[in-house]
């Protein structure tokens, strides 16, 4: 009999933790032979990532994994082998209380969200006993050793590899998304949060000496796109153009698309925390939009990672790097830092490279988990 893990999912931000949940069961189940079951609460979130799926349906499967509506009113279930409380997320008082009941201890992972900060790996699968009696292991994802690691499949460096080797499949993708853009121009994904610094960004790009054509899915960034360009809308598909930049709309792609669009892009410019571990994979130069947190806590993550992401860089190119992520984090004027950028363009671009595979040196976050239910039983 399948090990069987149920993934909980409370969709808090869009399609940040519905999107890192969607691929860990995808990919639990097809990789690694298990029965996945996904709780979501709001499966509205889910469609768009996965277009078969059905909103309204209590359960169905896709891809392998047994999705479920995660409803108000809990009905009693049994309890799976392994249980991911995925980011915070707090069960079901009802599957608590099952859990104690359980003949044989299920583990249960909280599964933490993604951070550089030195203390991770210190707290990387240390318990938490409850007065109930249950006992609750964190788990936490990251990029250095004695962490949990980033989410992977394992064939996905080989296909994005093949697919940057190949002209044709990217012109083809390309043009079945209805992009057409000029041979020279360098190509530019945005998928970003609000930010007041996209107009000096964009100003940047429309008068820079190269031609980009800027590939823009549907999001919360489209209102200060319309206001920069001074029009009422733009559908998926429309293109505007200004100087030297050509802004062209997209719809809002299931993952695997989204993934050739990084792949397809000179550039990346992404947002929370799924669409920043994909950018990376597709080991192109990229900026981050991290989300924002009370406190002003996000900081203190987002200089985390630059400090290990800009060793071996120069310091010119670490610089510019720095300071083109800061601005854009901070809303400011990106003329300055996107110009610098610029000048280490090809120093960058290798950079990429090399990370992308240095963290495929390390186990994925699907195999990890598996690995550390096979070693607590």
């Amino acid at each position: 009999m399948k090990v069987s893990w149920d993934i909980f999912c409370s969709v808090v931000d869009n399609y940040g933790d519905i999107g890192v949940t969607w691929r860990l069961a995808r990919q639990l189940a097809a990789e690694h032979d298990l029965a996945v079951r996904l709780w979501v609460d709001d499966l509205r979130a889910f469609v768009p990532l996965c277009p078969e799926a059905d909103a309204t349906a209590s359960e169905q499967w896709q891809q392998g994994v047994e999705v479920r509506q995660w409803p108000q009113v809990w009905a009693a279930v049994e309890v799976a082998d392994v249980v991911i409380e995925a980011f915070g997320c707090k069960l079901p008082e009802a599957y608590l209380r099952a859990m104690k009941e359980r003949v044989s201890p299920a583990l249960w992972i909280n599964l933490e969200y993604l951070s550089a900060e030195d203390w991770v790996a210190g707290c990387h699968g240390l318990p938490s006993l409850r007065p109930d009696g249950l006992k609750r292991m964190f788990f936490f994802p990251g990029f250095e050793a004695g962490t949990g690691g980033l989410l992977r499949e394992g064939d996905l460096l080989a296909r994005r590899q093949a697919f940057q080797r190949d002209p044709l499949a990217r012109q083809a993708f390309l043009q079945a998304l209805g992009v057409f853009p000029d041979p020279q121009a360098r190509l530019i994904s945005l998928f970003a949060y609000e930010n007041t610094g996209l107009a000096s960004w964009l100003s940047a790009l429309s008068a820079g000496h190269r031609a980009t054509h800027l590939l823009v899915p549907q999001g919360r960034i489209m209102a200060d796109l319309l206001h920069w360009l001074d029009v009422e809308a733009l559908p998926p598909g429309t293109v505007e153009r200004r100087g030297t930049l050509t802004v062209q709309a997209l719809p809002f792609v299931r993952q695997e698309d989204y993934d050739r669009i990084l792949w397809s892009c000179d550039f990346n410019a992404v947002r929370g925390e799924d669409s920043f571990v994909r950018a990376q994979w597709a080991a192109r130069p990229m900026l981050w939009h991290i989300y924002q947190q009370e406190e002003d806590a996000h900081w203190v993550k987002l200089k985390a990672f630059l400090a290990l992401y800009v060793n071996g860089l120069s310091p010119a190119a670490a610089q510019a790097i720095t300071d083109l992520w800061l601005a854009w984090n901070a809303g400011a004027d990106m003329t300055k830092s996107w110009n610098d950028v610029e000048e280490h363009w090809e120093q960058l671009s290798a950079h990429a490279e090399r990370w992308c595979l240095q963290q495929a040196n390390q186990a994925d976050l699907a195999q990890a988990l598996v690995l550390f239910y096979r070693n607590w039983i």
